[in-house]
């Protein structure tokens, strides 16, 4: 297993023991899947060589890239100022417009730059495509970005990333800012699943392969634990079933010290985390971990990181 990592100047590869450097810049997302590896830049989306792997092309000069996915659908990526892009093929981007005509876009904003917006996560599904706007808005197409249907009053106002499963298609998970989400109707409602979870800024989430009712999430205490070298206070927590309580993993580093987690699930029951402190890897879906050995770069000991993929 080759694991790909994005962290704010660079992607790493790990493979066969050894982790280098496989692409400079400045990196914000990070993708794989049907049509290859794609990584979104503040100058546009590229694309891994198939046949170099420290080759990478520039297949979409869009501007800022904030989110990537790619899926068999094809490439989407969304950008800042809000807007989405679709490559059906994955090497010609067109925008998708629309977006910002919805009636709650007047009131998009990200805190930190109040005076603009973006979006932070593409969840396109075979029946529905997702996009999550930082902050404020998840909205959705049923249509691969035809038409749009605006967020819902009971929705995440602040989601960081989404997990769906093809076995229930319209089951969604939501890790957000205000809480942990579910909907079981496609987005049409949500209700917040947080018993158990002594952190409520939610980062990333996988659900298990096998059962789309095994969850894992990455949360801190608030925005500064969870972006802040200095303040870091992060965990992972399992979720078992639809009715289990949340259980914090205790066998990786931190929380304190810990910044926001990305996690991937690479099989049934088997998933793996990338952290401010290297790799970790689970078969047991979160109940114990083992870290990945490789010599971790110190630059990385307080840089977040912003993606993760298993080839």
């Amino acid at each position: 297993m080759r694991l790909l990592a994005a962290f704010p100047d660079r992607v790493l590869s790990f493979d066969d023991g050894s982790l280098q450097t496989v692409f400079s810049g400045d990196v914000q997302c990070l993708d794989a899947g049907p049509f290859g590896v794609y990584c979104g830049t503040s100058d546009g989306v590229y694309r891994q060589s198939d046949t170099d792997t420290e080759e990478w092309t520039c297949v979409a000069a869009v501007g800022d890239v904030t989110a990537v996915a790619v899926h068999e659908s094809g490439v989407w990526a969304g950008t800042e100022p809000s807007a989405v892009y679709h490559a059906p093929g994955g090497e010609t981007f067109t925008e998708r417009e629309g977006l910002t005509d919805l009636p709650s876009s007047d009131d998009w904003a990200f805190p930190p730059r109040p005076s603009t917006h973006h979006v932070r996560w593409l969840e396109p599904t075979p029946e529905r495509l997702y996009v999550a706007v930082e902050a404020s808005a998840l909205v959705r197409s049923p249509d691969g970005g035809e038409t749009w249907q605006d967020r819902v009053p009971s929705g995440p106002y602040d989601t960081h990333s989404m997990a769906t499963h093809d076995d229930r298609p319209d089951l969604a998970y939501s890790a957000a800012g205000d809480g942990f989400y579910v909907t079981e109707d496609g987005g049409d409602s949500w209700r917040t699943v947080e018993a158990g979870l002594d952190r409520s800024y939610c980062w990333s989430v996988v659900c298990d392969p096998a059962n789309p009712e095994r969850v894992l999430v990455s949360a801190a205490n608030g925005p500064r634990s969870a972006h802040d070298a200095g303040t870091a206070s992060s965990a992972v927590f399992r979720k078992d079933g639809a009715d289990a309580d949340w259980k914090r993993s205790e066998d990786l580093p931190g929380p304190n010290g810990l910044l926001a987690s990305v996690l991937v699930a690479t099989g049934p029951g088997e998933a793996v985390v990338a952290t401010n402190r290297g790799f970790f890897r689970t078969d047991d879906w979160g109940a114990s971990w083992t870290r990945i050995d490789a010599e971790w770069p110190a630059a990385l000991e307080s840089e977040r990181p912003r993606g993760l993929v298993a080839r």
